[in-house]
């Protein structure tokens, strides 16, 4: 403890006297551009004291400006930012490890570290220590009789949004649900409530009879399962469970047989079975780490300053608001775009650790709660509601804008929802944030043939009566928003014509790309329907902040408080505290 206290005092001396001598040179300078010389110094001045500093424990400092500087690299945040607790997220980075039955997945401590296995053994837990990388495998194993599972599907959808909106019609029924991702969304009845065959079938059976609702029991007969295993010094290991650490809280997994492909992770890892009869590896980080790996994958490192403070606030918020995405499976949120691309730490640069430093602890509130922080790379001119692309109660603060840093077209006076002015408005191209952007504006044309495939599959997978089909008579949008998102889609099909509701759109169709579309009749020159043109604008949902719009108001001298006031308007920007409602 006494040669800890005189490291943690010589650290202190050594940062004081540069930090004194850097004030007297800012001042010379001009108190405006302090801070442009003094971070550097400060990030320069304790790189040398990294040989002091490592002689602590990380979580003894882990709340202070030093740890986060010299162990994750991070710039300093200043004022109250600083004191706040970095919680700790689970983020499943392998969903379904064993699906597949010859997956591998490799784990490698850095240089100079070591691999520490924990997992339960008999009554008793058990630790290897390895420098060398471990190789996780999985084989199918046979039971030795059949085993059959089965849960009711309430529902298959194509976004977690849609799905909890159903589960709260289910819940508000007395129905217990949970969300769960085998592979597209689904709600399912509870398992451990409705844990016996008699009771599922009787749930069936009372929904069956009182609702039109397609629901169904999924059964399955097991013959064998994936079994996850691992050698460690000639001896082979096979746990259901493992936690896997290391002295530097950092560890690389790779997914494939380069090892330029390996990706590095802080913190913990958990291998842990899921939902699906298979295995989820579970990256255990702080908050602030886990931006990390977060801003520079969803907005790139040479985005504008302002930009990349926009996108870490909100990556913060959405994180902190989506926390309950994967109870069913013992974790918080996943790591591609269902919730937010998370790759680690290869990607981390300078830049994006000072925009998340500078924004340590801030998040978008309305009314004293954190936003639904949803935002997409391209709106194509014009944000959406929340209700225009997901079934549920609209957010005050998610409304149409016109994506532009001037107001040239007057929502409220040229609704596009009018077929006439929104196809006008798809068609012009210039005057908008994203004008330069490949994704702002498209034309795709599909033969009949694939849009056919398509909308049988889609069909299929959500088990609807309509799937057995063989030609498609006629498309035509009947329904828009007043952000001119498609709302009803109808189909006319050999067998009957039914309506594509909102983002089911994009699920059906390869060709769009978002909702922010007009469909045109193609015949090429012959008699019959060859296909369709999809024209329209935009990828993603559109809902929110736009990643490339916000990038251009950054350009433009835009603030990053302003940025998101203008894409979430009567919103504000505070720092999380307790009063908050996540």
């Amino acid at each position: 403890m006494r040669q800890k206290d005189r490291a943690a005092r010589q650290l202190e001396n050594q940062l004081q006297r540069r930090i004194k001598g850097q004030k007297r040179l800012s001042t010379r300078r001009g108190s405006a551009n302090a801070k442009d010389y003094l971070l550097p110094l400060l990030y320069e001045t304790l790189c040398e004291c990294y040989q002091v500093a490592m002689k602590f424990s990380f979580w003894r400092f882990s709340h202070t400006v030093l740890t986060t500087f010299c162990l994750l690299g991070l710039t300093a945040a200043s004022g109250p930012e600083s004191n706040i607790q970095d919680m700790e997220l689970k983020i499943g980075i392998v969903q379904r490890f064993g699906s597949q039955p010859t997956a591998k997945l490799q784990l490698e401590p850095t240089k100079g570290d070591r691999l520490k296995l924990k997992f339960q053994a008999g009554n008793k837990q058990q630790t290897l220590v390895t420098k060398n990388p471990v190789k996780l495998e999985t084989v199918m194993q046979a039971l030795p009789q059949p085993d059959v599972e089965e849960m009711v599907v309430l529902g298959t959808y194509r976004t977690f949004e849609t799905a909890e909106d159903s589960a709260n019609k289910w819940r508000s029924q007395g129905i217990e649900v949970e969300i769960a991702q085998p592979e597209r969304w689904q709600v399912w009845a509870k398992r451990d409530v409705y844990s016996t065959p008699l009771l599922r079938r009787l749930l069936l059976q009372n929904i069956q009879a009182s609702t039109k609702e397609k629901v169904y029991l999924d059964t399955k007969v097991l013959k064998q399962v994936p079994q996850v295993s691992w050698v460690v010094d000639g001896k082979r290991y096979s746990p259901n469970d493992l936690e896997i650490s290391t002295d530097k809280n950092l560890i690389r997994v790779n997914k494939s047989e380069k090892q330029e492909f390996a990706r590095l992770y802080a913190g913990q890892l958990n291998l842990q079975p899921n939902a699906y009869g298979t295995y989820t590896l579970v990256n255990q980080v702080p908050l602030e780490t886990y931006l990390r790996g977060v801003v520079p994958y969803e907005i790139g490192t040479d985005a504008p300053t302002a930009a990349l403070e926009a996108q870490a606030i909100l990556a913060r918020t959405y994180a902190l608001r989506n926390l309950r995405r994967f109870a069913a499976d013992n974790y918080q949120l996943c790591a591609d775009t269902h919730c937010q691309v998370y790759y680690g730490l290869n990607g981390a640069a300078a830049k994006t650790d000072r925009a998340i430093a500078s924004t340590r602890g801030k998040v978008v509130t309305y009314k004293n709660e954190l936003v639904d922080a949803l935002y997409s790379s391209t709106t194509g001119g014009v944000t959406a509601s929340f209700s225009d692309v997901w079934n549920g109660d609209d957010r005050p603060y998610l409304r149409p804008v016109l994506d532009a840093a001037t107001n040239f077209w007057d929502l409220s006076k040229q609704s596009l929802a009018d077929e006439k002015n929104f196809q006008k408005f798809i068609n012009i191209q210039q005057g908008f944030n994203e004008s330069k952007w490949d994704a702002f504006r498209w034309h795709k044309e599909t033969s009949l043939k694939d849009i056919i495939k398509d909308l049988q599959k889609f069909l299929q997978v959500k088990k609807s009566p309509h799937a057995k089909f063989k030609t498609i008579q006629a498309m035509a949008v009947v329904k828009r928003s007043q952000s001119g998102r498609i709302l009803e889609l109808a189909v006319k099909t050999d067998k009957s014509t039914f309506i594509l509701y909102k983002d089911e759109v994009r699920s059906a169709f390869a060709a769009p790309t978002s909702t922010l579309f007009y469909l045109e009749p193609l015949n090429k020159g012959k008699a019959e329907l060859w296909g369709y043109a999809f024209i329209g604008g935009g990828l993603g949902h559109g809902v929110g902040l736009s990643q490339t719009g916000a990038q251009n108001l950054a350009k433009l001298g835009w603030s990053s408080p302003k940025i998101l006031q203008f894409y979430y308007p009567g919103t504000e920007i505070r720092v999380l505290n307790k009063e908050i409602k996540l």
